[in-house]
Protein backbone atom coordinates (compact mmCIF):
# COMPACT_ATOMS: atom_id res chain seq x y z
CA UNK A 1 0.00 0.00 0.00
CA UNK A 2 1.60 3.02 -1.14
CA UNK A 3 1.16 6.01 0.78
CA UNK A 4 2.11 9.67 -0.56
CA UNK A 5 2.42 12.26 2.46
CA UNK A 6 -0.73 13.86 1.70
CA UNK A 7 -2.55 10.96 2.17
CA UNK A 8 -1.06 10.48 5.38
CA UNK A 9 -2.01 14.02 5.77
CA UNK A 10 -5.25 12.92 4.74
CA UNK A 11 -5.40 10.64 7.48
CA UNK A 12 -4.42 13.00 10.55
CA UNK A 13 -6.92 15.25 9.58
CA UNK A 14 -9.70 12.12 9.42
CA UNK A 15 -8.38 11.28 12.96
CA UNK A 16 -8.47 15.11 14.44
CA UNK A 17 -11.83 15.74 13.15
CA UNK A 18 -12.86 12.11 14.58
CA UNK A 19 -11.11 13.62 18.19
CA UNK A 20 -13.08 16.72 17.79
CA UNK A 21 -16.78 15.37 17.60
CA UNK A 22 -15.36 12.66 20.27
CA UNK A 23 -14.23 15.73 22.37
CA UNK A 24 -17.44 17.70 21.75
CA UNK A 25 -19.07 14.60 22.75
CA UNK A 26 -17.42 14.15 25.82
CA UNK A 27 -17.57 18.17 26.73
CA UNK A 28 -21.29 17.45 26.47
CA UNK A 29 -21.49 14.52 28.84
CA UNK A 30 -18.98 16.44 31.60
CA UNK A 31 -21.09 19.47 31.44
CA UNK A 32 -24.31 17.36 31.88
CA UNK A 33 -22.69 15.42 34.39
CA UNK A 34 -21.60 18.81 36.35
CA UNK A 35 -25.09 20.06 36.08
CA UNK A 36 -26.80 17.04 37.98
CA UNK A 37 -24.13 17.13 40.49
CA UNK A 38 -24.97 21.04 40.91
CA UNK A 39 -28.66 19.67 41.05
CA UNK A 40 -27.92 17.02 43.57
CA UNK A 41 -25.46 18.22 46.09
CA UNK A 42 -27.42 20.52 48.43
CA UNK A 43 -29.63 17.20 48.66
CA UNK A 44 -26.33 15.15 48.81
CA UNK A 45 -24.57 17.54 51.73
CA UNK A 46 -28.23 17.59 53.98
CA UNK A 47 -27.91 13.72 53.56
CA UNK A 48 -24.62 13.48 54.75
CA UNK A 49 -25.18 15.71 57.45
CA UNK A 50 -28.24 13.33 58.85
CA UNK A 51 -26.09 10.43 58.68
CA UNK A 52 -23.66 11.96 60.15
CA UNK A 53 -25.50 13.05 62.91
CA UNK A 54 -27.17 9.96 63.31
CA UNK A 55 -23.69 8.09 63.71
CA UNK A 56 -22.76 10.44 66.13
CA UNK A 57 -25.93 9.69 67.97
CA UNK A 58 -25.90 6.04 68.17
CA UNK A 59 -22.06 6.38 69.21
CA UNK A 60 -23.01 7.83 72.25
CA UNK A 61 -25.73 5.75 73.43
CA UNK A 62 -23.66 2.82 72.97
CA UNK A 63 -20.55 4.29 74.56
CA UNK A 64 -23.26 5.25 77.48
CA UNK A 65 -25.10 1.96 78.06
CA UNK A 66 -21.90 -0.61 77.16
CA UNK A 67 -23.67 -2.85 79.82
CA UNK A 68 -25.99 -3.85 76.79
CA UNK A 69 -23.12 -5.32 75.43
CA UNK A 70 -21.70 -8.15 77.43
CA UNK A 71 -22.84 -10.92 75.47
CA UNK A 72 -23.23 -10.34 72.57
CA UNK A 73 -20.46 -7.69 72.33
CA UNK A 74 -22.10 -6.62 68.58
CA UNK A 75 -25.87 -6.82 67.46
CA UNK A 76 -27.24 -6.10 64.14
CA UNK A 77 -29.67 -4.11 63.11
CA UNK A 78 -31.45 -2.87 59.81
CA UNK A 79 -28.55 -3.60 58.07
CA UNK A 80 -25.58 -2.19 60.73
CA UNK A 81 -23.38 -3.84 63.24
CA UNK A 82 -23.05 -1.83 66.33
CA UNK A 83 -21.52 -2.82 69.79
CA UNK A 84 -18.13 -2.95 71.51
CA UNK A 85 -15.40 -4.85 70.25
CA UNK A 86 -11.86 -4.93 71.33
CA UNK A 87 -9.62 -2.73 69.26
CA UNK A 88 -7.27 -3.85 66.82
CA UNK A 89 -4.36 -1.73 67.78
CA UNK A 90 -1.37 -0.83 65.86
CA UNK A 91 2.02 -0.69 66.50
CA UNK A 92 4.25 1.92 65.93
CA UNK A 93 8.27 2.83 65.35
CA UNK A 94 9.73 5.65 66.94
CA UNK A 95 13.10 4.92 65.19
CA UNK A 96 12.38 1.92 62.54
CA UNK A 97 16.76 1.65 62.52
CA UNK A 98 17.06 1.03 66.19
CA UNK A 99 13.71 -0.82 66.20
CA UNK A 100 15.70 -3.17 63.20
CA UNK A 101 19.21 -3.23 65.20
CA UNK A 102 17.63 -4.60 68.36
CA UNK A 103 15.32 -7.28 66.17
CA UNK A 104 19.13 -8.17 64.79
CA UNK A 105 20.41 -8.25 68.62
CA UNK A 106 17.78 -9.90 70.44
CA UNK A 107 16.14 -12.21 67.37
CA UNK A 108 18.17 -12.67 64.93
CA UNK A 109 16.86 -15.93 63.45
CA UNK A 110 13.77 -14.11 63.25
CA UNK A 111 15.32 -11.09 61.43
CA UNK A 112 14.46 -12.14 58.04
CA UNK A 113 11.40 -12.70 58.78
CA UNK A 114 10.91 -9.60 61.14
CA UNK A 115 12.66 -7.09 58.82
CA UNK A 116 12.08 -6.08 55.36
CA UNK A 117 14.88 -5.34 53.23
CA UNK A 118 14.41 -4.32 49.44
CA UNK A 119 16.75 -3.20 47.07
CA UNK A 120 16.46 -1.72 43.63
CA UNK A 121 17.58 0.69 40.90
CA UNK A 122 16.08 4.07 40.48
CA UNK A 123 15.15 3.63 36.96
CA UNK A 124 14.37 7.33 36.36
CA UNK A 125 18.06 8.25 37.70
CA UNK A 126 19.60 5.29 36.10
CA UNK A 127 17.96 6.52 32.63
CA UNK A 128 19.93 9.51 33.04
CA UNK A 129 23.33 7.51 32.69
CA UNK A 130 25.16 7.19 29.29
CA UNK A 131 25.05 3.99 27.43
CA UNK A 132 28.49 3.14 28.25
CA UNK A 133 27.71 3.41 31.94
CA UNK A 134 24.26 1.46 31.39
CA UNK A 135 26.20 -1.59 30.06
CA UNK A 136 28.79 -1.29 32.88
CA UNK A 137 25.77 -2.00 35.44
CA UNK A 138 24.25 -4.50 33.09
CA UNK A 139 21.50 -2.20 31.80
CA UNK A 140 20.03 -1.76 28.36
CA UNK A 141 17.95 0.38 26.61
CA UNK A 142 14.93 -1.26 25.04
CA UNK A 143 12.29 0.05 22.47
CA UNK A 144 14.62 2.98 22.06
CA UNK A 145 14.48 2.77 17.75
CA UNK A 146 11.96 4.38 15.86
CA UNK A 147 8.49 4.05 16.67
CA UNK A 148 4.89 5.52 14.90
CA UNK A 149 3.81 8.83 17.06
CA UNK A 150 0.41 9.76 16.74
CA UNK A 151 -0.42 12.51 19.97
CA UNK A 152 -2.60 14.97 19.39
CA UNK A 153 -2.45 18.85 20.84
CA UNK A 154 -3.03 18.84 24.54
CA UNK A 155 -6.63 20.03 25.63
CA UNK A 156 -8.65 20.08 28.63
CA UNK A 157 -10.74 17.10 27.61
CA UNK A 158 -7.83 15.11 26.48
CA UNK A 159 -6.77 13.01 29.66
CA UNK A 160 -11.17 11.57 29.63
CA UNK A 161 -10.88 11.01 25.55
CA UNK A 162 -8.16 8.85 25.99
CA UNK A 163 -9.13 7.08 28.90
CA UNK A 164 -12.66 6.34 26.64
CA UNK A 165 -10.83 5.40 23.38
CA UNK A 166 -8.39 3.10 25.46
CA UNK A 167 -11.36 1.10 27.34
CA UNK A 168 -12.95 1.10 23.75
CA UNK A 169 -9.82 -0.70 22.13
CA UNK A 170 -9.27 -2.77 25.26
CA UNK A 171 -13.13 -4.38 24.83
CA UNK A 172 -12.63 -5.14 21.56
Amino acid sequence: MANTLDDLIDGARLLSDARAQLGTLVQALQAGIEALKADAMPEIRDAIADASEAWQDLEKAIQANPQLFVKPRTVASHGIVFGIEKGKGAIEFADPQKTCALIRRHFPDLADTLIVTREAPVKKAVAQLSVQQLRLIAATVIDSGDQVVIRPAPSDADKLVRALVRAELAEE
